[in-house]
């Protein structure tokens, strides 16, 4: 049920990368631009999906248990560690360069847009190696 879950999520979110305008690389890199063609479109999205996601917490920690899963994880303090700031850091710096996070770029990929073709398999890379260094099995 796992997998169907995500698959169901997966496709959800795709499509709203797409009716929102998101999977446009451009969108991006002109909201991190605000002294040349600035478009605050992303500033919405975010706060949109902020919104949603609170009601959707609010709504699910009431629940006794997820119900994919035995129960609830939330983080702990001893979770936190370079990695959470050099991950997110990283990304950052991806994200600002190409104008693509990973759902927007797999979204676009089949659209052959420009430069999905170099940044999902530069993004695929880079999560075989992150994996490889973090002693991660697949």
């Amino acid at each position: 049920m796992g997998l169907a879950v995500n698959a169901v999520a997966g496709l959800l979110f795709g499509l709203g990368l797409i009716i929102s305008g998101m999977a446009n690389p451009a969108k991006v890199l002109n909201f991190l631009d605000p002294l040349g063609i600035f478009d605050p479109s992303l500033a919405f999205v975010m706060a949109g999906a902020v919104a949603v996601t609170f009601v959707g917490y609010r709504l699910v920690l009431r629940r006794p248990r997820p119900i994919s899963a035995d129960r609830f994880r939330p983080p702990l303090a001893k979770d936190f560690d370079m990695r959470v700031v050099l991950g997110p850091a990283i990304f950052g710096v991806g994200w600002g360069l190409s104008g693509f996070c990973p759902g927007p770029a797999i979204t676009s990929l089949p659209l052959l847009a420009k430069g999905t073709l170099v940044f999902v398999p530069a993004m695929l890379a880079g999560m075989a190696l992150s994996r490889l260094f973090n002693g991660v099995a697949q």
